[in-house]
């Protein structure tokens, strides 16, 4: 079958008064065409890619003689001399196992090859995504090198890279088409929801590292880029079926199938239409971890129990069990008593699915590269998100609209992007509520304390109980009645529960936000092609913040900001070419800080006689606006109150409690009202409560995240080895970060008589601020990739990463890092496309050290693991299909990547893909 390669129009100019025309056909090896190949103008990026027959048109203002580069995905580039006017040229190319000549446009918003890219940049093409093992090409990012994929939910998976990962992941960007599909009240993207058809996948580059100076706020840690297929050049109909099980010890073995169909039609040379759908459904992983999160030792018969995947039992408190039975001091003491919670396998809805289609119809008023292109977008579905809690994600839904102008030299894009959560719910506020529907707390906790006082005098038989005994009938007698998960009284108080949103009483995720976004480029090298390449551009961005007061403090209605940024990028190659110096700065401005100005400076040097050795260098600043969520949200997640540090929000979010009987005869009122100002203003740090020694919280307002980023890289080829190897080294300033502080309901903190009293009664509020770390952070990293043939034909590549980081935690003992990365991995694949007559296979291997992961959730270590995925493929040519047998975790040695979260069991599948 035909190798489907879809890369972007090179550069070109003035092509309506070419005085010079060549022709000719582009073949591989067996004198089969190459369909999209590049012919490209050398020294220049004057090109013209080659139809699905392999023929080309070239022409050029250049009179000859002059050098033509011939080059495709997969192939050797080669050279040839053009010496007359109306040439024809057939032009043969060697199949390459290197990708080293695959053009890539994100590392300097220009095409340029991989070697000559003067950052690190991973690249997956149609080849690549063919080749994987893992179940989809998403999936299949976490082969690559430096990559980690960290796996919330069958269907979210969340891509990083140099550290600092978090399923919410403010600093990594994922453009899709040049749209960022990050969800606008959230901040971070959700895995492939609104992401790509594989069938539409042209090519995927993932850029680490800090990129600030080209994509403005929030290209922190990386960039993903995934470019889907022109209709123009791919069209026709595709389609593809994947059909298989998963098995996991938890959930047990289930079935599993994903489909896809790609339509796309050329209808002139001016007009062309596109469409793409595709459903995924499945089990997802199920949590069943209940180790006690504060007394791992402990199992469900302490009184104070609270398991990790068991929601409901945070909600606690001391019974002095003496002062209630006016019993002196120390008869039968006090105790940390919670209520009885709920697995997560009776509240978490474990049905996976995916649904994302998209429309787009692409015209070309002149026939030439001006183009018109617009795009509807939609992704729903079900999935699981761990933040603070973990959240049940259902008919989750966001919807993109974009509309472009473009041609070889500039284009123009906006786009909106809009969110609904749908039925989305918080499983630890349904335990809580369902839990208080039934019998409030007071109540609960009344009984309890009635029972356990009643056991251990003996009441009414004279025969006083033991502690545990005691404790166990105090549980049983104030669990009377309660309501078991499968039950109809049951599933009326969890549906009711789960559709109310105030947290009160309900448990129900509400949210409307949306984001306007609007960017611009210009790239004048067709002017100034003899001096340099310079290109200019600038972006516009909007939040609408509404979530009807469930997330942000929007109570009053929709909150708005904006910001916008502007950029330059000089580009020049010096000393025979081998030279490449590029230059650029981006100054960005958002409504609510100051501007930050971000520079990068990076120097490409080719070295050899054969010009096959490249080294890079570049030093560049990067800076991360504060989330929405860290300036505007307002939530009661219950071990906390989360509460935005905007300004405007400070005084906007309130909460009252009722003090305990000590707090009311201390003050004479029986509730006290606290402000968000307070966490900010009239707080204790946790750290000095815990250590007996309570002083004010210092917590400043968030402001914006910086990094300074230096890497030293080496790209090249050792006769059949290619090697890949980059260093680099962060330092942050600012970095943003949050810190739990103890608000008391009564006193001022530093008053060193009331608010220590209210500490001593109970009669506090724990909030979450959001605030910058003081101390500077450093990270630093080495990938090493290498890639080679042995036995002639078989491809084997194995790359290794380290990943490291410090502060001094004397500086600032409070700062959570949440670094969540091991410090070694090692990654290999091995295969042959071509083993034998259309039949091919490969085999990857993961290997990740143990790390400590450190989240809003829960902290814990995640032990090593190593993963195994394989796949054979056979292709029938007359049907235009490929058949692919594959499973993931072969072996079934379960694992997880963080705290919370369901083992990642194993996935058995077959599809049968259609390409024309």
């Amino acid at each position: 079958m035909k190798q489907l390669v879809c890369v972007i129009a090179l550069l070109c100019t003035a092509i309506s008064f070419s005085q010079t025309k060549v022709t000719g056909t582009i073949v591989d090896s067996d004198n089969e065409p190459i369909p999209s190949a590049n012919v490209v103008l050398e020294g220049t990026s004057e090109g013209v890619v080659a139809d699905f027959d392999g023929n080309f048109i070239f022409e050029t203002e250049k009179n000859p003689p002059f050098n033509l580069v011939f080059s495709s995905i997969g192939f050797t580039a080669q050279v040839v001399e053009i010496s007359t006017n109306n040439q024809k040229v057939t032009v043969s190319l060697e199949e390459e196992h290197t990708q080293l000549d695959e053009i890539v446009l994100s590392a300097s918003r220009t095409p340029e090859r991989v070697f000559e890219s003067p950052v690190s940049v991973e690249r997956m093409g149609i080849q690549q995504i063919k080749a994987t093992p893992s179940a989809s090409f998403y999936d299949g990012l976490e082969n690559m090198k430096g990559v980690d994929l960290n796996t919330n939910s069958l269907t979210f998976k969340s891509v990083n890279t140099r550290g600092f990962a978090t399923f919410a992941n403010t600093r990594f960007v994922q453009l899709v088409d040049g749209m960022d599909n990050a969800s606008p009240a959230l901040n971070f993207v959700l895995g492939n929801l609104l992401g790509m058809n594989e069938l539409d996948v042209a090519s995927v580059e993932l850029l680490p590292g800090a990129s600030s100076a080209l994509y403005g706020a929030n290209a922190f840690n990386g960039i993903l880029f995934m470019r889907s297929k022109s209709p123009f050049e791919h069209e026709g109909i595709s389609a593809y079926v994947k059909g298989g099980v998963t098995s996991q010890k938890a959930a047990g073995t289930n079935e599993y199938y994903d489909l896809g169909l790609r339509l796309a039609k050329k209808f002139s040379d001016k007009f062309a239409v596109k469409g793409s759908v595709s459903y995924l459904s499945g089990t997802d992983w199920y949590a069943t971890n209940y180790t006690d999160v504060n007394n791992p030792s402990y199992d469900r018969s302490n009184p104070a129990f609270n398991g990790l995947n068991i929601y409901g039992d945070e909600v606690a408190t001391t019974l002095n069990f003496d002062e209630l039975a006016g019993l002196p001091t120390g008869t039968i003491g006090s105790d940390v008593v919670s209520r009885t919670g709920y697995n997560e396998v009776d509240l978490m809805n474990y049905n996976a699915q995916s649904f994302k289609g998209d429309v787009a119809v692409h015209y070309k008023p002149f026939a030439d590269d001006f183009e018109i292109i617009g795009v509807y977008k939609i992704g729903s579905g079900n999935t699981i998100y761990q933040g603070s809690n973990r959240y049940s994600l259902n008919d989750f839904l966001m919807q993109q609209f974009k509309l472009e102008v473009r041609n070889d030299n500039f284009f123009v894009r906006g786009y909106m992007t809009t969110e609904n959560a749908g039925d989305s719910y918080d499983t630890r506020f349904a335990a809580i509520n369902v839990n208080r529907y039934w019998k409030s707390d007071q109540n609960w906790f009344e009984q309890y304390a009635q029972t356990y006082i009643g056991a251990r005098l003996g009441m009414g038989t004279g025969n006083p109980l033991d502690y545990q005994t005691a404790h166990n009938l105090a549980r049983q007698a104030a669990d009377q009645g309660r309501l078991l998960p499968g039950t109809e009284a049951y599933n009326t108080a969890f549906n009711q529960v789960i559709n109310d949103p105030n947290l009160a009483t309900g448990a129900k995720f509400q949210d409307q936000t949306k984001m306007h976004h609007v960017d611009a480029n210009y790239n004048f090298s067709h002017l100034t092609e003899k001096f340099a390449e310079i290109q200019i551009g600038g972006s516009f961005r909007e939040y609408n913040l509404n979530s009807n007061g469930t997330i942000f403090t929007d109570y009053d209605g929709p909150i708005s900001y904006s910001e916008f940024g502007a950029y330059t990028q000089i580009q020049k190659k010096l000393a025979d070419e081998r030279l490449k110096i590029t230059a650029s700065g981006r100054f960005d401005k958002s409504q609510l800080f100051d501007g930050f100005f971000s520079p990068r400076l990076s120097l490409g040097y080719t070295i050899g006689e054969s010009r096959n050795h490249n080294i890079r260098a570049s030093m560049q600043t990067g800076f991360r606006n504060p989330t929405t969520q860290d300036l505007y949200i307002g939530l009661d997640a219950g071990a906390a109150i989360l509460v935005g540090s905007s300004p405007d929000n400070l005084d906007r979010y309130n909460v009252t409690r009722t003090l305990s009987t000590s707090g009311q005869s201390t003050t004479g009122q029986t509730e006290a009202t606290v402000y968000g100002r307070d966490a900010y203003e009239n707080a204790f740090s946790l750290r000095s409560v815990n250590q007996g020694m309570p002083t004010a919280a210092d917590v400043e307002l968030v402001k914006p995240e910086q990094v300074t980023a230096v890497e030293l890289g080496y790209r090249g080829k050792i006769k059949d080895i290619v090697l890949d190897v980059s260093g680099y080294f962060n330092r942050y300033k600012d970095f943003i970060s949050t810190e739990n502080v103890l608000v008391p309901l009564y006193g001022q903190v530093g008053d060193n008589s009331l608010s220590l009293l209210a500490l001593q009664n109970g009669d506090y509020q724990v909030f979450q601020a959001y605030t910058n770390s003081a101390v500077n952070i450093n990270s630093y990293g080495v990938n090493a990739g290498l890639e080679t043939k042995i036995f002639k034909n078989y491809d084997l590549g194995v790359n290794y990463t380290y990943s490291g980081f410090d502060f001094d935690e004397s500086e600032d003992p409070d700062f959570r890092p949440s670094f969540n990365t091991p410090k070694h991995k090692v990654k290999a694949s091995f295969g042959n496309e071509k083993l034998f007559d259309n039949v091919g296979f490969n085999v990857s291997w993961r290997w990740s050290d143990a790390y400590f992961w450190q989240a809003s959730f829960a902290d814990g270590n995640v032990p090593a693991y190593h993963v195994v995925d394989a796949q054979v493929n056979y292709g029938v040519d007359f049907l235009n299909s490929t058949f692919k047998l594959g499973a993931t975790n072969i072996g079934g040695h379960e694992y997880f990547q963080a705290i919370g979260t369901g083992y990642i069991g194993s996935m058995y599948y077959l599809s049968w893909t259609i390409q024309p």
